[in-house]
This record gives structure tokens, sequence and C-alpha cells, in this order.
């Protein structure tokens, strides 16, 4: 599944082709992906201008104006393999689509999963496809947003000035589980995942074993490892986002190349290869957590 930067990739190529058009017209291909798709889907769409395309967690979020009763919010998620292709009505004779985000394996254009196709009054044409369905695309009143059970729980953003090592402390004070399971709890920070959170512990020299509550001393305020911590996180996603994502499994930037901060993993998918800290004699380990995957050195990482 896309983790933060490689949703941010695709709502960066988007944006200015969505953001400003009016929807002059929307074709509702089957009525249920992950969830079934909203009632009167493509009537509520046409003629909505899009005012903005945000992204909240692995979510985008495209702000529709007024309709009558009121804007709307159209929620989207792209699941396992789900993607978004641009066509444009200017492109050039043999210029291909464009495919918005971050795949290793070249997404579907296979038209039998061509589930939504919105038509934008510039000419261009947004294709949604996914081949196994489970993305989801909601759409909910724009003053009920933040209540939407889907959003009401999410701990702030690991770019947004809300996450700094004061609140990250707070936040695992009391927690005895481990570092890592904290830390993709999205409850306690949005939109990280296992990739960037092997990373980022890696960065900040802290164990995945490591019990969450450590971050925070005696007083409740932050430790040191709390504020390294907040500032690898911030590092590996603001690195990884420049980079076009990772191109992990199913998950091309907007003009179809891939991501390249697979390159840099210092840990993941890295077992048995050297430690890259300076000094270090130790191995990457791999081992599981939670279900998920975990890479780590044991010597550096405490």
């Amino acid at each position: 599944m896309p983790e933060l930067p490689e949703v941010e990739t695709v709502r960066r190529g988007l944006a200015p082709v969505m953001e400003g058009a009016v929807i002059s017209g929307a074709e509702i291909r089957r009525p249920d992906l992950r969830w079934p798709l909203p009632e009167r889907m493509a009537e509520r769409l046409e003629g909505r201008r899009v005012i903005g395309l945000g992204r909240r967690a692995k979510y985008l979020t495209a702000d529709l104006d007024d309709a009558g009763a009121g804007p709307e919010v159209l929620i989207m998620h792209l699941g396992m393999s789900g993607s978004f292709r641009i066509d444009k009505e200017d492109a050039a004779p043999g210029e291909a689509p464009l495919t918005p985000g971050v795949f290793e394996i070249p997404r579907s254009r296979a038209e039998a999963h061509d589930h939504v196709v919105l038509h934008l009054s510039s000419g261009a044409r947004i294709t949604y496809n996914d081949p196994r369905r489970f993305g989801a695309m909601l759409m909910v009143p724009r003053a009920e947003l933040e209540a939407h059970p889907l959003f009401r729980d999410l701990g702030p953003e690991p770019l947004g000035n809300a996450f700094d090592a004061g609140y990250l402390a707070s936040a695992v004070a009391r927690r005895a589980t481990s570092l890592k399971a904290a830390l993709l709890d999205q409850k306690v920070v949005a939109g990280l995942g296992n990739i960037y959170v092997s990373e980022a512990l890696y960065r900040a020299h802290l164990s995945p074993e490591r019990i969450a509550s450590s971050l925070a001393n005696t007083k409740g305020r932050p430790t040191a490892g709390a504020v390294r911590l907040v500032e690898a996180v911030r590092d590996v996603l603001n690195e990884a986002i420049t980079a076009g994502g990772s191109t992990l499994r199913d998950h091309a930037q907007v003009d179809g190349t891939l991501g390249y901060f697979q390159h840099r993993f210092r840990v993941y998918d890295r077992e048995d290869a050297p430690c890259p800290t300076p000094g270090c004699r130790g191995l990457v380990r791999r081992m599981v957590q939670n279900g998920r995957a975990t890479f780590y050195c044991k010597i550096c990482q405490k």
C-alpha cells in the first residue's frame, strides 16, 4: 500500500490539472470499490469546480464548490493497486498518458479496470484504475470532514507544525508498546507506514523494540531521542517526496518515471548488508513485529 510520500507525489501530479477545473462529466463504471461508491456520484460531481486538492494521512481530498447543497469533499484512497491516469486534450501525438505516483510495476491501463472517469472543463480526463479494487471514494459535506470516522481519530501530520518532540513525548508517555508500533498507530501520527518508520528509527539510532514511553523523561518532557526521531521522520519523508517516493511492489511519477528513494534506503529491505553507520561493524537485521517486517541494526540502534 502506498505510504505518505507516494500519496503526496500523486497529489502534486494531479493538482495542476484538477485544481480550478470544473468536472464537466463523470463516468461511474461500477457500483463499488472497497466500499460502495457514493449514491448519485456522477450527478453530484458534474458541474462542480475543484477548489483544492489536499492530502490527509494517506487519503487524497478534493474540495468541491457549493452545488446548492453545500460544499463537499471527494475522499480518495489508492488501496493496493489504484492509480490515476491523466489524458490531456493538447497532448502531443504519441504522448503517453501521465500516471502520477510512484510505482515499480507499471500501473494497469487495461480499460476493464477503469472504474471512475472524470472529464474536466480543460479537456483533460482523469481516470481511476484499480485492478484489485481495494481503493475507495467517498463524498462528505465539507463541514463534517474532520468528524468523519476516517479522520476524526487521526494524529497530526508528521510534516506539520503540530508534530514536534513535545507532542510525541506526551503521546507515548504512558505506552508500554514498542516504539515502532507506536509510530505506526495513526492516532499517534498520521500517515506513517512501515518503510519510513524503519528508516526514521535507524537515522535516530533508536531500536524499534524500545518501549515507546522511553521518549518521555520522568517529568513527561521529550528526551534527546524524541528530538532526534522527529527530525529523522521529517528528513526521511521530505527526501522521499523529493525523490518521487519509493517503488516497492506495485507502487511512476507525473511524467511516468519511477521514484528513486528506494536507492537511498539505509536499512529497509537490506537484510545482512553492512550497517551504513560509519564505524559500525553491525549488519542490518530483519525481524517481524506485529506482522510487519522491521529492518534495523541492533548495534547502533539502542
